[in-house]
C-alpha cells in the first residue's frame, strides 16, 4: 500500500510538472488535459484520478507555490524573536535566490507572473489568488508589527504600507529576473537589493 501511495504521489507530481510546461507553451486557456497527460506520459484517466479538470490542476500549482511560502513565513516569525526585520530580510533573499537553482520553481512562477490570463474559467482562480495575497500580506505584516513591539521599528510607520512596499519590491525583482534570467545572477544581487530596501528600517 505504501508503494502504491508513493507511486500515486509521483504520478500527481508528474502531471503538475507537465502542466507547467503545457500551460507555458500553449497558454492556460488553450491547453487541454490530453496534452498534459501526453506530456506527463500518463493516461487521461490518471489525470482525472488526481484532478477534476484543468482549473483544478491550475489551482494545485498555485497552492504548491503559495502554501509553503506562507508556512515558512509563519514558522520564521516564531523563530524571529531577536530581530524580526533581519530574519525577514534573510527570508526574502533566500526566497528569490532559489529561482536561480530551481528550474521548476522558476517556470512555475513565470507561469503565474508573466503568462497567465485570468479569463473564462480562470476567473474563479483570480478570486482564490486574491485571498492568498491577503493571507501572505497578513503574515508579512506581523514581522513589522513584531519589530515595532520590540522597539526596533518606528511606530510612525504603517506595517500595512511596509508590507505593500515589500510585496511590490519582491515582485518587481522576480519579474525582472524571470523576463531575462541571463541578465543577472539573482543569487548574487538579491542580498544587495534587499539591503537597499531594509537599511532604511534597521
Amino acid at each position: 500500500m505504501r508503494r502504491t501511495k508513493e507511486e500515486a504521489e509521483q504520478t500527481r507530481n508528474a502531471i503538475l510538472e507537465a502542466a507547467v510546461d503545457v500551460f507555458t507553451e500553449k497558454g492556460v486557456a488553450r491547453a487541454t488535459l490530453e496534452q498534459i497527460a501526453k506530456a506527463a506520459n500518463v493516461t487521461r484517466g490518471a489525470v482525472y484520478w488526481h484532478f477534476k479538470n484543468k482549473t483544478d490542476i491550475f489551482m494545485a500549482l498555485h497552492d504548491e507555490l503559495h502554501r509553503p511560502f506562507v508556512q515558512d513565513l509563519v514558522d520564521g516569525l516564531e523563530n524571529a524573536n531577536d530581530d524580526p526585520l533581519n530574519h525577514l530580510q534573510s527570508f526574502c533573499v533566500e526566497l528569490l535566490s532559489r529561482l536561480e537553482d530551481d528550474l521548476y520553481l522558476r517556470r512555475s512562477l513565470s507561469l503565474f507572473l508573466l503568462k497567465c490570463d485570468y479569463t473564462g474559467s480562470l476567473q474563479v482562480c483570480q478570486e482564490r489568488t486574491f485571498e492568498a495575497n491577503l493571507e501572505k500580506s497578513a503574515a508579512l505584516a506581523k514581522f513589522f508589527e513584531k519589530a515595532q513591539a520590540q522597539g526596533t521599528l518606528s511606530k510612525d510607520l504603517d506595517p500595512k504600507t511596509l508590507t505593500l512596499a515589500l510585496s511590490c519590491f519582491v515582485r518587481g525583482i522576480a519579474t525582472e529576473y524571470l523576463e531575462n534570467p541571463d541578465s543577472f545572477s539573482i543569487r548574487k544581487e538579491a542580498p544587495k537589493l534587499f539591503n537597499v530596501f531594509f537599511r532604511k528600517w534597521n
